[in-house]
């Protein structure tokens, strides 16, 4: 069983507005990696909410997901990511950890990733794009533990870091799913990149 998280709680302060919520097309944001998330078969996908939490979970309504409010979000990134690692069911055996502000990483992405841990199981599935470790990172549940002791706002890379002898990566040749979406001039980059899509 391979559950998604995706991290939705944070209070957008260098953007100035609820960046989960940004228009992608005529969909919030959140909402478009969560549909990505969902279209790559996982067995379960969890959507950890913080700041702007009922209009996040509004966007989410008609979605089969499952909604876990961080009332802590405030703590930092690591707060989020050990309150989705506590939902997980007790048979989960992997979990994809992806962020609520990267459009661009896509079901193929997801999928290929879940594809190498079923082959490899090794702890860890990272993808590298263009040469650049990114998002998002599967855990096999050996390494959950280390993820609900990371602390203060920092998500699960120093996890990774730890040993990278552990960890399995797989290689794309595309780097717009390194961008993430924390400021105006961003969403402005990346809304670019997509109108050439």
């Amino acid at each position: 069983m391979i559950c998604g998280i995706v991290l939705a709680a944070g209070s957008s302060s260098r953007m100035g507005r609820p960046k989960q919520l940004l228009d992608w097309n005529g969909r919030p944001l959140v909402r478009v990696v969560a549909e990505a998330t969902l279209a790559a078969a996982l067995d379960e996908v969890i959507v950890v909410t913080g700041s702007a939490a009922a209009a996040v979970t509004d966007a989410l309504h008609d979605l089969r997901l499952r909604i876990v409010h961080n009332p802590g979000f405030a703590g930092g990134l690591s707060s989020s990511l050990r309150a989705g690692v506590s939902a997980l069911p007790a048979d989960a055996a992997a979990a994809l950890v992806c962020l609520g502000d990267q459009p661009f990483v896509t079901v193929a992405i997801i999928e290929a990733l879940t594809t190498a841990w079923r082959a490899c199981r090794a702890p860890i599935v990272a993808p590298v794009y263009n040469g650049v470790r990114g998002h998002p990172v599967l855990f096999d549940r050996t390494v959950f533990n280390e993820l609900l002791a990371v602390t203060g706002d920092q998500g699960a890379r120093a996890v990774v870091a730890r040993d990278p002898a552990r960890v399995q990566c797989v290689a794309f040749d595309d780097d717009r799913p390194l961008l993430d979406i924390d400021t105006p001039e961003a969403y402005a980059h990346a809304r670019a990149l997509l109108a050439r899509q």
